[in-house]
């Protein structure tokens, strides 16, 4: 909203000081990206920028480190991984959360708010002791070190999420309709797939992409429950800042920002879709 013409000097002030500190922990956040992204594009095995590079001379870029990427069957064996675990996991973390914002959304659900509370808690509980607790556990059952075990250990990581977007979604869902829908003779599963799920799905996609980006960068579970076989892209990032520092971590720390910046704008598009669904946004 623009400062209007009659604005005295203190909110004249505060506008500006109020966009300036904004502005400030903007490119404080966003400051170590901004490094890396031009870093990645380094003809030279440093992780400095080299006098080319600072003058700008096409000398000093290459693509060398993201082609090692796409070519190294020590970062492509990972990538495969990545891919092979985190949609499953996010599909089980969509069915599971999506279920549970549900029931949890019927006023006669008794303990709903200690309900919540456990279901939320892989968000709350520091890595740490999740991926402790998931190693003892998974151990036991015989999914420690397994392509499962893996997939169920980020499916709980990522359904905190998915329960939290499909419950928002759901606060402003008009409940009169599968009432409607049941005076019609509609059962059960018809009037959620051609009721309930339509409008709800922006915060079913929204939560999904979640579990999705949770199961793609994770690193601290996936080490105590997976092995070797199960070894993921961030597993190899890390591996390879620890033992064998080389510039195309930070070809693939771009990639990375650059996909979670496109389901970012995915997110957004969805949720404005969703304030369209609901009369919120006259868009």
């Amino acid at each position: 909203m623009a400062l209007p013409s009659y604005a005295s000097t203190g909110q004249r002030i505060w506008y500006y000081g109020f966009r300036t500190i904004c502005a400030l922990i903007f490119l404080f956040l966003i400051g170590p990206i901004l490094i890396i992204i031009p870093l990645s594009f380094n003809a030279q095995d440093f992780f400095t920028f080299t006098p080319e590079m600072l003058r700008l001379d096409p000398a000093g870029y290459s693509l060398k480190h993201y082609e090692d990427f796409f070519t190294n069957p020590d970062w492509q064996r990972p990538l495969r991984n990545s891919f092979m675990i985190a949609p499953m996991a996010t599909l089980l973390s969509v069915g599971f959360g999506t279920l549970a914002a549900i029931g949890l959304s019927q006023s006669h659900v008794p303990f709903r708010g200690a309900i919540m509370a456990i279901l939320i808690s892989p968000m709350i509980v520091p890595l740490i002791i999740s991926a402790a607790g998931m190693f003892f556990f998974y151990s036991r059952i015989g999914l420690q070190g397994t392509y499962w075990g893996v997939v169920l250990a980020h499916a709980a990581l990522g359904i905190p999420f998915v329960i939290i977007t499909v419950t928002a979604t759901l606060v402003g869902f008009d409940k009169s309709l599968t009432r409607a829908a049941a005076n019609l003779g509609a059962g059960p599963v018809r009037t959620f797939f051609k009721v309930q799920m339509p409008l709800i799905l922006p915060g079913v996609i929204s939560g999904g992409l979640f579990a999705f980006i949770t199961s793609f960068d994770e690193v601290v579970v996936v080490l105590f429950v997976g092995s070797a076989g199960q070894k993921t892209l961030p597993w190899q990032m890390f591996t390879g800042l620890r033992e064998q520092i080389s510039p195309t971590i930070l070809a693939v720390a771009t990639i990375l920002v650059a996909i979670s910046v496109l389901l970012l704008t995915t997110l957004e598009l969805l949720r404005r879709r969703s304030e369209r669904l609901r009369g919120m946004s006259p868009g």
